[in-house]
């Protein structure tokens, strides 16, 4: 691509590629997937008349889009037969990602859960609407649906969401407290310390993929969790140490055993205590925490 600078087709894909990026990860949940989407939407951008096109972003949208949709339904296979609790790929985020409420809330391991709930349909009406703001219109082409049908959908999909999201949106300096406490009693070993911290309803999620040790079911209360928590870091072969970073717009932390990514956990906080612990140890899905990924709703 980098070839034809100067060609309008190259040029308004990677001007778009940020958003386009973004789109297909907030319907997918992994990074390689929306990369893949993007490599797909790209081959079929350049076979476009652009002279036919009244305009460019909400056209690249609609190809995105139905590329998602595509492998939204193959990865449901694949999520069938995974070992253990799926989770989203956690990517590294840029601070003003944080600063874009809206932006952070829609990426936020928490909402990425909730997104997985709602069908392919669903989820592609919901984030195209709730979250990039695109008209009922467009998003009708891009689904291959009726407008008035997709105003049925987005209401049934809001209604569920509301429903599952998180009561309050919780700003990062609240969050940040909340996990420094918590990297503290992880740090000094103290249960006591971590159970007050945690919300007494926590659910901690683990995703290791068959790969790494990871609990094959969500583990809830937060005695069980903290029991479970400083069990499986005390069984460490190695020196682990955490440090707090940015994920998917929010502050989370960064664990490594002798120096090596061994996770990355995220949390849901509501009330300035921990009710949502999402830990990711599957080696596939660390590769986007040691480099920030652009993301944006325009």
């Amino acid at each position: 691509m980098s070839d034809h600078a100067t060609d309008p087709a190259t040029e308004t894909f990677v001007a778009h590629r940020n958003l386009l990026f973004t789109v297909a990860y907030e319907m997918l949940g992994s990074a390689a997937d929306a990369e893949d989407v993007l490599q797909e939407t790209w081959l079929r951008w350049v076979e476009v008349d652009l002279g036919q096109v009244h305009d460019q972003r909400a056209y690249l949208v609609r190809i995105a889009t139905r590329q998602s949709l595509n492998r939204l339904r193959t990865m449901k296979r694949r999520k069938e037969a995974y070992v253990g609790p799926w989770l989203p790929e956690p990517l590294l985020t840029a601070p003003d990602v944080a600063q874009d409420v809206e932006l952070a809330e829609s990426v936020s391991m928490a909402m990425m859960l909730v997104l997985e709930t709602l069908s392919p349909t669903e989820r592609a009406v919901f984030v195209l609407r709730e979250v990039f703001d695109v008209s009922y219109e467009e998003i009708a082409a891009a689904v291959d649906k009726s407008p008035a049908a997709v105003r049925q959908i987005a209401h049934r999909a809001r209604r569920h969401v509301d429903a599952r999201r998180p009561r309050e949106v919780v700003s990062p300096s609240k969050t940040r407290a909340a996990l420094e406490s918590f990297q503290h009693a992880l740090e000094t070993g103290d249960l006591q310390d971590l159970i007050g911290v945690l919300a007494p309803e926590v659910v901690f999620v683990g995703d290791g993929g068959g790969v790494k040790q990871a609990a094959l079911r969500p583990v809830i209360g937060a005695e069980k969790v903290g029991r479970y928590i400083l069990g499986g870091t005390g069984k460490a072969k190695g020196t682990l140490t955490s440090e707090p970073t940015m994920v998917n717009g929010n502050p989370a932390l960064v664990l490594r055993l002798d120096g090596e990514i061994d996770g990355v956990m995220a949390t849901r906080v509501e009330d300035a205590r921990i009710t949502g612990i999402y830990y990711v140890r599957n080696p596939v899905k660390l590769s986007r925490v040691e480099s920030e990924t652009p993301l944006t709703l325009r």
